[in-house]
């Protein structure tokens, strides 16, 4: 895709997802934080229907949301983006900052609206905090759409089969906050929302300023003076010109 459409597509995708986030949280604010249309109904089910295997694996899930796990995501996403060490550096060092300022905003987001979670007596696993929107959700959206990206961007081949995976991961970790019982569905929405803005916002700021500050910088030192061959052409002309004659 050419850099155009990617910034593009990239602003596009950030200016949709960010109305819908923020149409989203007024809802949930204007209602006082209660339940939204299906959350109830969604929670009722998750909550009869948790046998033994099925919540030992939700919560496998749902912890590799968290913690280590998704930083380690978007460290890979530098590796794999960069092509030298130093890129390789760069890289990382941006995927981790971009993975640490979503949790950072998502987390004053979370405190503005400050929506209680479901009843506890329902919750199969710990949680604190806040419910909107879901930080598990979130987190594992962005290292999951950090590295999605840049699968899409260099791997050579099977590279849609490998960001459907991943993003499969993401989806079921958000899924998984429902079925255990600690977060309403339009907290997991929000969380997906706010990510894919997040994301669409770093690629676009990626696509329309980082190609432009290399080529600042590298411009100069591609012709730093003239070649070996310039050299030589210039002295084979200057044989090949006659002396002007005696007058």
């Amino acid at each position: 895709m050419k850099r155009d459409d990617t910034t593009e597509l990239a602003g596009s995708t950030a200016l949709g997802s960010a109305v819908a986030f923020v149409l989203l949280t007024l809802v949930v604010a204007g209602r006082g934080g209660t339940a939204l249309f299906g959350d109830e109904d969604l929670t009722a089910w998750s909550v009869g229907h948790r046998p033994d295997v099925a919540l030992a694996l939700a919560r496998s899930v749902t912890d590799t949301g968290t913690g280590v796990v998704p930083y380690v995501l978007a460290a890979l996403a530098g590796l794999v983006v960069a092509r030298t060490a130093r890129q390789r550096l760069t890289a990382v060092t941006v995927c981790l900052l971009c993975l640490a300022a979503a949790q950072a905003v998502r987390y004053g987001v979370m405190s503005l609206v400050a929506r209680p979670r479901p009843a506890a007596a329902d919750w199969a696993t710990h949680a604190s905090g806040w419910s909107f929107p879901s930080g598990h959700t979130t987190t594992s959206a962005v290292a999951a759409g950090l590295l999605a990206l840049a699968v899409l961007a260099r791997a050579p081949r099977g590279r849609w089969p490998i960001a459907l995976a991943i993003g499969c991961w993401a989806v079921l970790v958000g899924l998984s906050r429902v079925y255990l019982g600690v977060h309403w569905f339009s907290d997991v929405l929000g969380g997906w929302l706010f990510a894919t803005c997040w994301l669409g916002l770093c690629t676009y700021a990626l696509a329309r300023f980082a190609p432009r500050a290399h080529s600042a910088i590298s411009a100069p030192s591609l012709r730093p003076g003239p070649t070996t061959e310039e050299h030589r052409h210039a002295s084979r002309t200057e044989r090949e010109v006659p002396p002007p004659s005696a007058p």
